[in-house]
């Protein structure tokens, strides 16, 4: 029991760490669900951070990485449509690619499923994706009358 505890302490120190270092300079909670997920191995499901497993270790960075990806799925399922909208707009913004572009990719490839933490409430993610969805088409839209009035 004192082992287990001691190692959920090292895991909640290396989060904060993580948090304070890391992800304190990400500014969006869907940039760091995107960040989180690139650190995770699609093959195994376990998360990488030299940093983290090198004050650490490999075990409780993964853990800390895993804890951090969960609570940045949570916000965003929390968040409002409103504010999810513009956070895609954001990190739209912050990948330099063309939006129509960009989006025609989010509706065709759906890369956010990628981006959800294992053992995630099946609830949750069917709501998230649909969040992802109208959020898609709002952003669409609003760029519908920017394309009319480049084409005339």
């Amino acid at each position: 029991m004192a082992t287990t505890t001691l190692r959920r302490m090292d895991v909640q120190q290396a989060a904060d760490d993580l948090r304070h270092r890391t992800l304190s300079e990400i500014p969006r909670s869907l940039d760091r669900l995107i960040y989180l997920a690139s650190m995770r191995d699609y093959n195994t499901g376990l998360y990488y951070h030299d940093g983290l497993a090198s004050r650490f270790t490999q075990e409780v960075a993964c853990e800390a990485l895993a804890d951090c990806h969960h609570e940045a799925f949570r916000q965003l399922v929390g968040c409002s449509l409103q504010g999810l909208v513009g956070q895609m707009e954001a990190y739209m913004d912050s990948t330099h690619t063309n939006p129509v572009e960009f989006l025609a990719t989010w509706k065709r490839l759906e890369p956010y499923r990628v981006a959800v933490p294992v053992e995630t409430d099946p609830l949750s993610v069917e709501f998230l994706f649909s969040s992802f969805k109208i959020a898609l088409a709002i952003l669409e839209a609003r760029l519908a009358p920017q394309r009319v009035a480049l084409a005339a």
